[in-house]
This record gives structure tokens, C-alpha cells and sequence, in this order.
């Protein structure tokens, strides 16, 4: 029976998680989840929110407008990391090409969610649109920075202290020359 001693195991690889996971499944349906949020938040802000928008007072207005742009600036910025992902994820553009890209989509400093002034007179949907995009902002904000994170080098296997034990029993009992 042949002993294995761990400390002689080569180091495997790491596994780096971040870009593993933007290829996951996971990511595919954070994708169909951003998209649908941006066509949700065009459809309401070119129908029902135009009109709600049209029949808010002057200040109120004011806070729809700001935080309409908000909303499709952060959505924007989302859905072009997203493209730029799924793009590396199909072979469209390497990792580097796309990580030229993504300097130039701006997932942080993006505007905050509205004041509680604003919350109260903005009409609800917008609300729940900007809640919904500052969500999905938090998720891919997390996943770019995973995905960016070098591996970390795996740390040396430790030595097994029982394969230490059987060599130290093995030189005492061979025969000496």
C-alpha cells in the first residue's frame, strides 16, 4: 500500500469565482432581470408616466424630472455592463477588450436613491422603478468587482501529520547499509 503525503500534492489552480460566476446561469438571469427592468422603466416613463408627470405640481414635477434622469442614466450604465458581460461570455470580446470597456461605464458615484421628500410626492411606480435599478445597481456593482478581484494563489496544503509519523516509523525500522 503506498502512503500519499499531502505535502508533496502539487498546488492545483484556482478557480477564479468572479469570472465563473458572470458566465453562470446566475448571470444570465441577472441579464433578462436588467433588461426587462429597463424596457419596464421605458415603457412607463414614454405611457402611464409621462401622464402621472403631467398632472404633478410644480415642485413635484421638478423631482420627477430629476429623478427620471436619475433612473435612466443609472439604467444605462447597468445595462452596458451587462451587454459588455454577456459579449465576453459569447465570445464577441475578450476579458481585457471588455475591461477597456467597463473603465468607461460608471457603476459607482451613480446618483442615490431619491430623498424622503421626493419619495413621498414622486408618483409610486417611479418609486418602485428607482428601488428596483439601485438593487440591481448594488447586485452588479458586486459582481464587477468579484469578477475583477485577481485569484488568489492558493495557500501551500498543509503537511499531514500522520504521513510525517509513518516516515519517521519507516527510517527507524529500514535497514541500515
Amino acid at each position: 500500500m503506498s502512503e500519499t503525503n499531502l505535502s508533496d500534492t502539487p498546488t492545483l489552480p484556482t478557480v477564479p469565482f468572479g469570472e465563473k460566476l458572470v458566465a453562470s446561469g446566475a448571470f444570465k438571469a441577472l441579464f433578462r432581470e436588467g433588461m426587462t427592468l429597463v424596457e419596464d422603466t421605458a415603457a412607463y416613463l414614454d405611457g402611464p408616466g409621462r401622464q402621472e408627470s403631467k398632472d404633478l405640481p410644480r415642485a413635484s414635477a421638478l423631482a420627477y424630472a430629476t429623478e427620471s434622469m436619475r433612473l435612466t442614466t443609472r439604467l444605462m450604465q447597468l445595462a452596458s455592463w451587462l451587454l459588455l458581460q454577456r459579449a465576453v461570455n459569447e465570445g464577441e470580446l475578450t476579458t481585457e477588450q471588455a475591461n477597456e470597456e467597463k473603465n468607461k461605464v460608471r457603476l459607482t458615484n451613480l446618483a442615490p436613491a431619491p430623498d424622503d421628500y421626493s419619495q413621498a410626492v414622486l408618483p409610486e411606480r417611479l418609486v418602485e422603478l428607482i428601488q428596483a435599478s439601485l438593487r440591481l445597481q448594488a447586485r452588479i456593482r458586486h459582481l464587477d468587482e468579484a469578477s475583477r478581484r485577481a485569484p488568489e494563489t492558493a495557500p501551500p496544503p498543509a503537511i499531514n501529520p500522520v504521513s510525517s509519523q509513518l516516515e519517521t516509523l519507516r527510517a527507524a525500522f529500514q535497514p541500515r547499509a
